[in-house]
């Protein structure tokens, strides 16, 4: 399985995490492989700050405040398209504040790196379908598989 990444950083307050493209890499292929999905996949992660993802929020659900991700699936329930350059199913798009990440980080007393780790991976689940919304069941299932991704990857609460 080959993962296509496509990064941006649009915001100056913070580095993302140093391996932030391997982090990326990893964390995708690992929620692919918990879906039973092989193919070559691509995905799209912009990082912004508090400010940059308030005004997606507002623009795209209607909601004027902040918040750590946004995630702009391109799949529907007949699939996904493929990117004629690659080959790959194109996943969608995944929008992170890194200022909200390190807010959340301290508050949770994890690292980082865990934080952006977690909101890569949710985020992910959200593109390849799962919508924490919809019933408690749905999710459920989509923290359980966020959880068993980031064990599998070693990205702990503690070592993360």
């Amino acid at each position: 399985m080959k993962i296509v990444i496509f990064l941006s950083n649009e915001q100056d307050k913070l580095d993302p995490p140093q391996d932030v493209e391997k982090l990326i890499e990893a964390c995708t292929a690992a929620a692919l492989e918990e879906e039973g999905i092989d193919d070559t996949a691509e995905v799209s992660v912009t990082f912004v700050d508090n400010e940059g993802i308030r005004e997606l929020n507002n623009e795209h659900r209607g909601i004027d405040r902040e918040t750590d991700v946004l995630s702009f699936p391109l799949g529907d329930d007949d699939g996904y398209e493929i990117d004629p350059d690659n080959d790959a199913i194109m996943l969608g798009d995944i929008v992170i504040s890194l200022e909200r990440a390190a807010q959340q980080a301290e508050e949770l007393g994890h690292s980082y790196r865990r934080e952006v780790a977690f909101l890569i991976t949710h985020s992910l689940f959200h593109l390849l379908g799962y919508d924490h919304v919809n019933s408690e069941e749905e999710e459920k299932e989509m923290f359980d598989k966020q959880e068993k991704v980031l064990d599998k990857l070693g990205i702990t609460r503690e070592n993360g």
